[in-house]
């Protein structure tokens, strides 16, 4: 099992490099070539410098009103198209991809920073944004407007306008940064009476140097030499070298921590220490390894392209799963451990007190393991910001919310609702004798949605538990495991009932299933035209014992009966038969 479970880790690292040059083969100008320099992780721009007044105009709905605009490099060359959030950012990003970042940052919006910025420092500065865009952001390029006042085109069945406000500020993407989300932005300024136009956002600009020493490229994409950065399928040969090199690393690191982790605590004394070493070292192993990998992939190996964001959030969707999972597996393993060794023998009907502790772990176990997922799909969801947002909008809708609980409450939300109640009332508990849908049995466990009940003939019964608090059941063994039980049988009226109450007593006295907590009582509890019915009660420490108890005496009052007077005692079925006399007789008399 622990060989396949790495071999199941080794495919899913596998994959993750299978869909690598899917990702990022789009990309192929991620490469410095002929020995050009990633631009440094330092300030490009020095922050000591004047700083010139930024104010913005009068209010208008449609624009920002600006008194200057990049004194430092001058405006925008007329032949550059900035009528449009889409041309603006199409500007920069092909300007860009054509290492002409002097042009891209014309785009950029320069007024946080000091006069004295060169062109040449605005130009390393687009660079720099260019790369961060380039790995971290994902462009939805349908919902960036292509017309000047910034609208999203709304299709209708008459094709006729749909009115509606100008915009002047566009979000086309967000960066974590320093535990909050830098918001990117086109802005649509106007400089003094001349047009409006589109610009990226000063402040947007002004994180540029913050995000790059954050998501800039790593010190071995700088030491890399030119002939390891051949693009192969759009990646760089030495990062696909290297990720392989990290694969079998991760790999052979989880399987050694493994292996070393269970050699330790196997030598140990102590039985806790030796349940980890065959239950919990190998899931310690895979969550390691895949840690590691993604720690040394993300903080030595760059990748960049249009998808290279959704790369990155799928390693660490990756991450997430392996530590949810090795959570669940050291829950179980806990629960398990004190179920066994902490716990008494639950199957004895007279043990309350460990039937008791068996359902509160039967439970907790399992409200652990829902928490745990419902955490870490939030966190995997949370790594893709449209689906947080989704998320975030439908949580909000308080009529949403109560249709969903509508639906759910009265099945699985419901069933999950009832094993709490279960849990803190306990009207049934695992290892009770139970009489449900006309079955008896034992429960044997208590799951999120449904009991199992174990019958008599080893059949299981599965009840949903909103079925055991809605409707009425018989527990056997809530209070005391201890049963009274009848035993009926039939005879003939002229049977001596002092001796059967006799025989009866006599038998218990014998049984070594008797608990004596009972008295030997025999009684005639109906009569027929036929026979009498004699009932018996007979006690014993739990429902099982008890049954036997009451088949063996049904078994010996039969056969007592039987042997009495040569069965003349036996329930008796009197036919009286009278000759019909014939004619001759009647004539005669």
């Amino acid at each position: 099992m622990p060989s396949l479970k790495f071999n199941f880790f080794f495919h899913i690292i596998l994959l993750t490099l299978c869909i690598q040059p899917i990702l990022l083969a789009q990309d192929k100008n991620e490469t410095k070539q002929n020995g050009q320099e990633y631009p440094k992780l330092s300030d490009t721009i020095p922050k000591k410098g004047t700083y010139l007044s930024n104010p913005i105009g009068d209010y208008n709905e449609a624009y920002y009103q600006l008194d200057r605009l990049n004194d430092n490099i001058g405006l925008p060359p007329r032949k550059f198209n900035f009528q449009s959030p889409q041309a603006t950012l199409e500007h920069f990003i092909n300007s860009c991809k054509q290492g002409n970042f002097e042009d891209a940052a014309y785009a950029l919006n320069l007024n946080l920073f000091p006069k004295e910025v060169t062109k040449e420092e605005a130009a390393v500065l687009a660079e720099k944004f260019y790369f961060v865009l380039n790995q971290r952001v994902s462009i939805d390029w349908g919902n960036i407007s292509d017309r000047p006042d910034g609208q999203v085109d709304i299709g209708t069945s008459t094709n006729q306008p749909i009115a509606g406000e100008p915009r002047r500020s566009v979000v086309f993407g967000e960066v974590a940064l320093d535990g909050r989300d830098a918001v990117l932005r086109l802005q649509r300024v106007r400089l003094k009476n001349w047009g409006a136009f589109w610009m990226i956002s000063a402040n947007t600009v002004e994180n540029i140097e913050s995000l790059y020493a954050i998501y800039g490229p790593r010190k071995l994409d700088r030491a890399m030499p030119d002939w390891a950065r051949v693009a192969i399928f759009g990646i760089p040969l030495w990062k696909l070298m290297g990720t392989i090199l990290l694969i079998f690393i991760s790999y052979f690191l989880g399987k050694f921590f493994a292996y070393i982790t269970r050699k330790l605590f196997l030598k140990s004394k102590r039985p806790w220490l030796k349940s980890i070493a065959t239950k919990m070292a190998t899931p310690a192993g895979i969550v390691l390894g895949v840690l590691f990998f993604y720690l040394t992939l993300t903080y030595l190996i760059s990748f960049s392209g249009t998808l290279a964001s959704t790369l990155y959030a799928i390693l660490l969707v990756i991450v997430i799963a392996s530590i949810a999972w090795f959570l669940m597996n050291f829950i179980d393993y806990f629960f398990a451990y004190v179920a066994e060794n902490r716990v008494g023998d639950s199957s004895l009907e007279e043990n309350k007190r460990a039937r008791m502790i068996m359902t509160y772990i039967s439970v907790a176990r399992r409200i652990l393991t829902i928490i745990i997922i419902i955490v870490a799909i939030s966190v995997i969801l949370s790594q893709f910001r449209s689906l947080e947002k989704l998320g975030i909008s439908l949580l909000a809708s308080a009529g949403l919310i109560t249709i969903i609980l509508g639906v759910a409450a009265q099945n699985t939300l419901g069933n999950i609702i009832a094993g709490i109640q279960i849990a803190l009332t306990q009207p049934a508990s695992i290892g009770d004798t139970v009489y449900i849908e006309n079955e008896w049995g034992y429960v044997e466990d208590i799951r999120f949605t449904y009991m199992v009940v174990r019958t008599w003939d080893a059949r299981r019964l599965i009840v949903p538990l909103k079925d055991i608090i809605s409707k009425p059941f018989e527990n056997w063994s809530m209070t005391n495991a201890h049963q009274v039980r009848p035993v009926v049988v039939y005879a003939d009226y002229h049977i001596d009932v002092q001796k059967v109450r006799e025989k009866f007593a006599q038998l218990l006295v014998n049984s070594e299933h008797w608990d004596e907590q009972h008295e030997p009582v025999v009684q005639v509890t109906n009569v027929t035209e036929k026979s009498i019915e004699i009932r018996g009660l007979c006690s014993a420490k739990d429902a099982s014992t008890t049954w036997d108890l009451h088949c063996y005496l049904r078994e010996e009052l039969v056969k007592f009966i039987a042997t009495l007077n040569s069965g003349e005692h036996l329930a008796t079925q009197r036919v009286m038969i009278q000759k019909e006399s014939t004619t001759k007789e009647k004539e005669d008399f």
